[in-house]
């Protein structure tokens, strides 16, 4: 079994994880008080100015308990990318670990994480007519033959997804046949921003019955905070309706709402089983993560127990 806590010696990042409404930000702000902390969110619309409702951004009060860093840091128009967000966070950890304080990357966006600690393989660009030519041959023989050939060409790879997984198993080709080489040697060449650091990952888990009653708490406190309310202000302030953060869970269907297509009842009942189905998305890849440690979200103390054992 992977080790939750990486085996380099070196400073401290600890690394919290979890679906959307698990009480990702609560832990993070106990353990930080209780390290001596600051937080680095790990949340691809927490970034943008103005999206707050929706984002369920930390308040006021509680970054005045602890520091919180890549909250409202790019204007609604600009797009912002896994890369931005791993250059910025190791740099950004750097100055907190220089500072003798313990950072605490928190959030539920997979790929930054991945970002962070693993790297990101940028690839070849698409080859339309090697794409072609495997879309065909799965159309032709099966997507179990295609999946065959990735078995031949890259064993580590192929076991690593499933084999259904068409997107995945085709552009693996494509990599292997427009560079020579494996998409699991592009991967393991590439190297993370976070070099030498000891990383310590915490995953936080709720039953399925009991995250979706907060999901759903969630979003019907989204909607009477005023979501639709904050959106109209966006796009009076000149924001676009194809802004990045737009598309995000809850502001698509409040845009839909000031379009007229649904009622606000209905946006609010399509964003939580939008949001469900994310969050079992998110469960779904972080689990897939090495190392990290699953808690139950109420577990407080076995967390910081944990932790503090990690810490020594």
């Amino acid at each position: 079994m992977p080790s939750s806590a990486s085996s380099s010696e070196g400073p401290v990042l600890v690394i919290l994880v979890g679906p959307t409404a698990a009480g990702k930000s609560a832990m993070a702000l106990l353990l930080a008080e209780r390290f001596t902390g600051e937080i680095v969110s790990c949340d691809s619309m927490q970034v943008y100015c103005g999206f707050d409702i929706g984002t369920d951004k930390p308040g006021p009060q509680e970054r005045r308990r602890v520091p919180h860093h890549l909250i409202d840091i790019r204007d609604g128009r600009e797009q912002f990318t896994a890369a931005d967000f791993a250059v910025l966070a190791s740099r950004t950890i750097g100055e907190i670990t220089a500072r003798g304080r313990l950072p605490i990357v928190a959030g539920g966006t997979g790929l930054y994480v991945k970002a962070l600690l693993d790297g990101l393989f940028p690839g070849p660009g698409r080859d339309e007519s090697v794409r072609t030519e495997l879309e065909e041959e799965a159309r032709r023989d099966g997507l179990d033959a295609l999946y065959a050939r990735l078995e031949a060409v890259d064993p580590a790879y192929a076991a690593k997804i499933g084999r259904r997984d068409r997107i995945r198993i085709v552009r693996a080709l494509e990599v292997r046949a427009v560079t020579g080489t494996a998409l699991s040697e592009h991967f393991r060449r590439t190297t993370g921003f976070v070099p030498g650091y000891r990383t310590i990952r915490i995953g936080l888990e709720r039953e399925r019955g009991d995250l979706c009653r907060r999901i759903e708490e969630r979003t019907a406190r989204m909607f009477a905070r005023g979501l639709v309310d904050e959106v109209r202000g966006l796009q009076a302030s000149g924001l676009d309706d194809s802004a990045p953060p737009f598309k995000a869970l809850g502001y698509r269907h409040a845009l839909a709402v000031l379009r007229g297509g649904m009622t606000i009842e209905e946006a609010a009942s399509r964003t939580a089983v939008d949001t469900r189905r994310y969050a079992k998305r998110q469960m779904t890849w972080f689990r897939r993560m090495d190392g990290i440690r699953w808690f139950g979200a109420e577990d407080g103390e076995g967390i910081v127990r944990f932790l503090d054992s990690n810490l020594e």
